[in-house]
């Protein structure tokens, strides 16, 4: 069907809740009913209406017997409306989401509730039913006629290769996939439904047991129990029941599942879904007249690092391999282009496959209405969603508010910051000291031999606040120390965080730097000039 004659109603998600994702087991009296409750409940309280003016269930899992559905939605009520049981892999909260808005677009009701849970087992994914054909089995022969088979879990191949061919094609490295990581597992530090809430160093993530390079541990999604809920509805109910202060309107949202280029082409990353991601994003774009650009927040299915930067390409923020330049520049993280996983992401907040995608609406919804507290971001209009699930199925989704003219004022429901760590606070040249710390451990001998000297960086992050840094490179393999610790050195540099972004990347140089006054020098600047022994070059940043 040509998108450009779809019609239908106009659907609104007035409600959303859900549950912290935990590690499996480690919450007592956390079975799938009592999660789905908790999740439920809070979709309805925030909607502000009961369970009796829904008219239809979607209800969302992987792992459970046929009418798990049935026994999570009666703790809720049982008013004996029309419950659907789905599962479409790790696209089942995202799908569950897809038919609710379908029966209000298409008429059939006013208020559906979309509901997602999954209680999982630790350790990675495995199939479920060994005597019959495997849904995976054509992914499987792709994976073997390219990378072959390891000895390693299936997915993580599977992603991890297409990762490797990102890396064969565009020259994509192994410290853009950690960076990745990086950043979501520092944006979760502030997201109280998130499983992990600790900040990693680049080092850390690098240094994380290898899975199947070039994923790490901490670059790989963990097993989760937990879940989410949205409550959709048409503009006659958010005017009947006077919701317009919370209604976030999905303007347009795909599925699509796998093309022949998925198998028939020898490409991994087609095979986990990059075509179709492409697809459905085109779809979405088209139909609701705005373009990447608009875009200001994203939550996208990051079940891997390596899927999340081949996905920066498949939804179009950035052109076919400039994934690893639009990560240097930090356009996926705060003060960038987009902000990309704000609550952490799969990787750090947890992948209960059921609840993910109805996760990731929260996550925007409260976005749209800047109700996401110490990780908001800014000026947040357009929100734009991926779920992906192998086998496959993606959903793709744009949201706004609804009725911007009956919005809360953001400021008001902005709650303060719970940490100081957050994502709002550390500045994006903390990646390149990360860097810097890295390569002391390798070639710091070397590094301290040219230089003999020590720099105090002073660097200003948008929010006013400075960061210090000390490279103290006169005797062993020289030492970085950062914050209070890092008092004075030999040079001192003062710069602002983007004009050292900019400068580290190339798009401003030194000189221009230092005559229009964005780069200061105190103290020996004649030890300035050494600079380049540790920072990035221009044009061959890493970060």
């Amino acid at each position: 069907r040509d998108p450009k004659m779809a019609t239908g109603r106009k659907v609104y998600v007035v409600g959303v809740g859900m549950t912290k994702f935990e590690k499996p087991g480690r919450r007592d009296n956390f079975d799938y009913p009592q999660m789905a409750k908790e999740a439920g409940t809070k979709a309805l309280q925030d909607a502000g209406i009961p369970y009796n003016c829904v008219d239809q269930v979607c209800a969302g899992y992987v792992y459970g017997d046929s009418t798990c559905g049935q026994r999570a939605v009666y703790q809720l009520g049982m008013t004996g409306v029309p419950i659907y049981n789905v599962n479409n892999a790790c696209a089942t909260g995202s799908t569950a989401l897809f038919m609710a808005k379908q029966f209000i677009e298409g008429g059939l009701s006013e208020c559906v509730m979309a509901l997602g849970f999954e209680k999982m087992e630790s350790g990675s994914l495995g199939a479920k039913f060994t005597d019959r054909t495997s849904p995976m089995d054509r992914h499987v022969k792709v994976l073997a006629d390219t990378f072959g088979i390891e000895a390693a879990p299936i997915t993580p191949q599977m992603f991890g290769n297409a990762g490797r061919e990102h890396m064969q094609q565009y020259g994509t490295t192994l410290d853009h996939f950690a960076k990745v990581a990086y950043k979501n597992h520092l944006h979760s530090v502030n997201n109280p439904y998130a499983q992990f809430q600790k900040e990693f160093s680049m080092d850390q993530i690098k240094s994380s047991p290898m899975v199947h390079e070039p994923l790490t541990k901490l670059q790989c999604c963990p097993t989760s129990d937990g879940s989410a809920a949205a409550i959709l509805c048409s503009e006659q109910f958010v005017h009947k029941h006077h919701l317009e202060g919370k209604a976030i309107e999905i303007v347009a949202m795909t599925m699509k599942t796998d093309f022949p280029s998925s198998f028939r082409e020898n490409s991994c990353m087609k095979m986990v879904g990059f075509d179709v991601s492409k697809a459905a994003a085109a779809e979405c774009y088209q139909k609701s007249g705005y373009s990447p650009k608009d875009v200001d927040v994203v939550e996208l299915h990051d079940c891997f690092s390596a899927n999340e930067l081949i996905t920066y390409e498949a939804l179009g923020l950035c052109e076919p391999g400039e994934a690893g330049k639009f990560i240097d520049r930090g356009d996926n993280t705060y003060g960038g282009k987009y902000v990309v996983n704000p609550s952490g992401g799969l990787i750090s907040k947890g992948h209960p496959l059921g609840a993910t995608g109805l996760a990731q609406c929260s996550e925007l919804c409260w976005q749209l209405r800047g109700e996401a507290g110490p990780r908001q971001v800014a000026n947040a209009n357009l929100a734009l969603q991926h779920n992906i699930g192998l086998g496959g199925a993606v959903v793709v989704a744009i949201y706004r508010s609804g009725f911007p003219q009956h919005a809360r004022s953001r400021t008001n429901s902005i709650s303060s910051p719970t940490r100081t760590a957050g994502p709002t606070s550390k500045p994006k040249s903390a990646f390149v000291f990360d860097e810097i710390e890295s390569r002391l451990k390798t070639e710091g001998a070397t590094i301290v031999k040219k230089v003999k000297g020590s720099f105090l960086f002073i660097i200003k992050s948008d929010d006013g606040k400075e960061h210090k840094w000390l490279v103290d490179l006169k005797t062993g393999s020289g030492t970085l120390t950062r914050g209070t610790g890092a008092t004075k050195g030999d040079c001192t540099v003062r710069i602002k965080d983007s004009d050292f972004m900019d400068l580290v990347s190339g798009k401003l140089s030194p000189q221009k730097a230092f005559f229009d006054g964005k780069l200061k020098l105190a103290g020996n600047t004649a030890l300035a000039m050494k600079l380049q022994n540790i920072i990035p070059k221009p044009g061959q940043a890493k970060l």
